[in-house]
């Protein structure tokens, strides 16, 4: 198996790539020549997002790539402000539909909005639509514990990934030790911090030791760790640089530097307890 494909086993008996593309940010009429490209250097994982306005043009990456369906693992999210039944479900089928596909290998809740107290709803939707074959895997991105836990006081029912931000400034280590407690795997978003990380001294060492980029360290860190990982990139030559992080190995000392790198103040993005998104 190329480095390209390694994979990471769900608790329902999928599997998907341990590395993919994430396109947020990327523009509707640009994400088909950066979907397509990243196919063409090796990606086999895209994840996208109803909010981000570009399923559209993932769907026309995906159908002009040439790559076979059952060999893609294709993610997108429904937005805070269609949570409940009907509305999880019609964005689902909207998705769907933009992205030109018969089904999604992963959807998600794309946060908790806890002030609407409606997520349990939308979950109980992604189980129906996972249940009838159209979502292949459900997960959820940015849940706190507390979250999880309702999730599955309320339907048996817990995600088989749950996405959050996660780089070395932000750990999340209690968060992420529930994970494994609970089969869940640890997916990051903003795994390299969104750039914050380049001057890092530590993270400069460490890379200057093996040859690497501190990307590369980062990527290689989130994969040590056994997280999945979505870096953005529409650069070519950094398309191929984050998946080459599979021919080295940081040895403990690297990971304990990194590991002391947590700052209580890491998180670049926004708090899941007061997130809604309207």
């Amino acid at each position: 198996m190329p480095n390209t494909q390694r994979t990471l086993p769900f608790h329902d008996g999928r599997r998907a790539p341990q590395l993919g593309l994430g396109v947020w940010q990327v523009k509707d009429d640009e994400a088909a020549t950066v979907v397509k490209t990243a196919l063409d250097i090796g990606y086999r994982s895209i994840d996208t997002a109803a909010i981000y306005g570009n399923e559209t043009g993932v769907g026309r990456g995906i159908a002009t790539s040439g790559v076979a369906r059952e060999d893609l693992f294709v993610a997108t999210k429904v937005w805070n402000d269609r949570h409940g039944h009907d509305s999880t479900r019609a964005a689902f089928e909207e998705s769907l539909e933009k992205l030109g596909l018969d089904y999604v290998d992963l959807y998600l809740i794309h946060w908790p909005a806890p002030q609407q107290a409606r997520f349990v709803q939308a979950w109980e939707t992604l189980i129906q639509l996972r249940d009838e074959g159209r979502a292949k895997s459900i997960g959820v991105c940015n849940f706190n514990i507390p979250h999880l836990q309702e999730l599955l006081d309320e339907t048996g029912v817990l995600p088989v990934i749950n996405q959050i931000e996660l780089h070395p400034h932000f750990q999340q280590a209690e968060l992420r030790e529930f994970h494994t407690e609970h089969d869940i795997i640890t997916e990051a978003w903003s795994p390299l911090g969104r750039g914050r990380l380049w001057e890092d001294t530590t993270l400069a060492g460490i890379a200057a030791k093996h040859g690497r980029s501190v990307a590369q360290v980062i990527l290689r860190w989130h994969v040590q760790l056994g997280n999945m990982a979505i870096p953005k990139s529409v650069t070519p030559s950094r398309m191929r640089e984050n998946l080459a992080v599979f021919d080295f190995t940081l040895d403990d000392q690297d990971m304990a530097a990194i590991a002391a790198l947590d700052r209580a103040d890491g998180r670049g993005g926004p708090d899941p307890e007061e997130f809604s998104g309207f």
